[in-house]
């Protein structure tokens, strides 16, 4: 019975800090006190501008596709991005960051089916996590309404970072290829984790001496 109230609790908890975001900052955090685990739990919102018409468009395809069909970004397109990310879906509104990456035309479908695998750095340039990123790999269909990818790591306050974002076109123009997505990020990180001194390592003979990597 107790730990099923512990975990009505926790999901009570979930509900109420993710069913909005403080006007007052881009991201929320449930304590390891309130999760009862060393880790933090951190959402942040974003939007994720994607700019093809600009003077300096954000984004540049630089393997064309060897096999042309109909399709916006045919199968084999390989495009790097540096795209800003932002607090409101207005691209003059405060600036939070930049995605930095690529993304891969995955699919032999022809027209607007666009599967895309994505591999980018999300670096925060404002506030708790200014100078923290998060590295985000994975399946981004885009003609769905939410997609899901997953963080495989991060730096800086996203130390051994893991968890998910969640995509959701809010503008998109198929012909021009301008479009402004909304990001939520949920992440498990800690919300402080000492380095250890670089002292006695020896270029990492101490860690091939230990007992059980040797054994390696």
């Amino acid at each position: 019975m107790a730990m099923a109230n512990i975990q009505t609790f926790a999901s009570m908890m979930l509900i109420f800090l993710f069913s909005s975001l403080v006007t007052a900052n881009y991201y929320e955090t449930l304590s390891p006190q309130q999760l009862g685990s060393p880790e933090t739990l951190t959402h942040i919102r974003f939007y994720f501008h994607e700019l093809i018409t600009n003077k300096e468009p954000s984004l540049i395809i630089i393997d064309p596709p060897k096999v042309m069909n109909d399709a916006p970004l045919p199968f084999g397109t390989l495009v790097v991005l540096e795209n800003p990310l932002t607090l409101r879906p207005e691209l003059d509104s405060k600036r939070l960051g930049k995605a930095q990456g690529f993304y891969l035309s995955a699919t032999q479908k022809a027209g607007l089916e666009l599967e895309i695998i994505m591999g980018f750095v999300l670096t925060f340039t404002e506030g708790k996590f200014n100078g923290s990123t998060l590295s985000v790999l994975g399946r981004n269909h885009i003609i769905s309404e939410v997609r899901e990818m997953p963080i495989i790591g991060g730096t800086g306050a996203f130390r051994f970072a893991r968890g998910f974002v969640r995509a959701r076109s809010i503008q998109v123009d198929y012909i021009k290829g301008d479009a402004t997505v909304e990001y939520n990020v949920y992440v498990f990180h800690y919300s402080s984790f000492p380095l250890p001194s670089p002292q006695g390592f020896n270029e990492g003979v101490q860690f091939m001496t230990d007992p059980i990597l040797s054994k390696i």
